[in-house]
């Protein structure tokens, strides 16, 4: 946006800020807020303090510098409001789970470490957050983030205390930080229509596990070596000798990976569909989906303990599941694989339609890096980082609203009517 545009919304931008940053307990904190997310807004390749400050009439580096990296205002609060407005309004067909990487020089930024950045492709010296988007064909915003922390850092006392990860912060794997996030959420009355995730979250029994057990259905990608057996295996328990331990029953065929049980069925067995209007007209593309039950150890690792709370004993069937297969047209092979836990009936074009609906979240991340400067924060802090996401939310929040509906109301928040912003910074 420009300077005329930002200008020209600053009474809209003021409500908006009343409402979302209404828990922050300063006039002249939340006048900063203002002022910030004008500045993110403002056309300008840098999103850095300094160069937001020199482009504001009314920015004070020192000022922001102190709201975002030192002040102690909550930014969980903000982030919740954020996603109590925005959730009605996309009305989400799913949510979906996503890493987001921002490359680093040094050792010294909060959580950074060489590990897979995936704004570059490759390893390389990065910080990693967990993040969770409302998901719709037409918008998408974060509705919350966890910053992942490298085991490196678990027990480093001297970085922890420099950047200020609170003590009772430490290693989590990122599938498990998702799972904390919908927990969370969850608290806020927000619960996930379908869960959408990409192969690093959908190839871990784990994840896909803690999703069911939550009542969660999901739709994630995975790998083309993972393995399955078809819906119709069934185990078999070999006759006892009377000595020694009972057999356990089995599946006595091994499981075939993904990939080669999609191309068993053949190209004439996968359908036509067009899942969106893409920018040179519809997306389409041939699909197949499947009833199959994942094997390995891990998934049977976690099937065995829950049957037998049900049942009160194994009989060795792993759960079933549906394998969605994408053979493109030209190709030689099928090419994509998603599973889901969604009910046996559900349509396939509905099956595509959410596994594809991550492109979203891809097209909103170029907005939320490159148009508000996520990626271009310069602090190391903990509670820095935390501050500039959820403004940098706040402001794509703001933009989403004006483009999906400029003329709407909003649920307005308790402290909305009796608390208005500071209009100078």
């Amino acid at each position: 946006m420009d300077a005329f545009e930002v200008n020209r919304a600053r009474a809209k931008l003021a409500l908006f800020v009343a409402d979302v940053f209404a828990s922050v307990p300063r006039k002249d904190q939340r006048a900063k807020g203002d002022c910030y997310l004008r500045g993110l807004m403002l056309d300008g390749r840098r999103k850095s303090i300094q160069a937001m400050a020199e482009r504001l009439a009314d920015g004070n580096e020192q000022n922001l510098q102190q709201f975002v990296n030192q002040s102690t205002w909550d930014p969980v609060p903000v982030r919740r409001r954020i996603a109590e407005r925005m959730v009605p309004q996309i009305g989400p067909a799913a949510w979906a789970v996503d890493d987001v990487s921002f490359p680093k020089d040094g050792k010294m930024s909060v959580a950074v470490a060489p590990q897979y950045c995936g704004a570059l492709g490759k390893q390389a010296n990065c910080q990693v957050a967990v993040s969770v988007h409302a998901v719709s064909d037409t918008a998408s915003c974060p509705l919350q983030w966890r910053l992942f922390v490298p085991q490196e850092w678990a027990h480093d006392a001297a970085r922890r205390k420099k950047t200020g990860i609170p003590e009772g912060v430490g290693h989590r794997e990122k599938w498990r930080l998702a799972l904390d996030t919908f927990d969370e959420l969850a608290g806020w009355g927000l619960v996930p229509p379908v869960v959408v995730a990409d192969a690093g979250y959908g190839q871990n029994a784990d994840f896909r596990d803690g999703l069911s057990k939550r009542g969660i259905s999901y739709v994630v990608a995975v790998r083309s070596d993972m393995t399955l057996h078809p819906h119709s295996a069934e185990p078999l328990t070999p006759p006892w000798s009377g000595k020694g331990r009972k057999p356990q029953p089995r599946y006595r065929r091994k499981p075939s990976p993904v990939s080669a049980l999609a191309m068993s069925h053949g190209r004439p067995a996968f359908h036509e569909v067009t899942w969106r209007q893409g920018s040179r007209g519809p997306m389409r593309s041939r699909f197949l989906a499947l009833r199959v039950r994942p094997a390995g150890v891990r998934a049977r690792r976690l099937a065995q303990p829950a049957a037998t709370t049900e049942h009160r004993h194994w009989d060795g069937v792993l759960p079933e599941v549906t394998l969605l297969a994408e053979w493109p047209e030209g190709a030689e092979a099928p090419s994509d694989y998603w599973l889901s836990n969604l009910p046996a009936g559900t349509p396939l074009p509905e099956l595509v339609r959410l596994a594809k609906i991550r492109w979203r979240i891809e097209h909103d991340y170029r907005e939320l890096k490159h148009g508000l400067g996520l990626d271009h924060f310069e602090g190391r802090s903990w509670v820095g980082w935390h501050h500039h996401v959820t403004l940098v939310t706040a402001a794509h929040a703001f933009l989403t609203e004006q483009r999906l509906a400029p003329k709407a109301d909003t649920a307005d928040s308790p402290s909305t009517r009796s608390s208005m912003p500071s209009r100078t910074c």
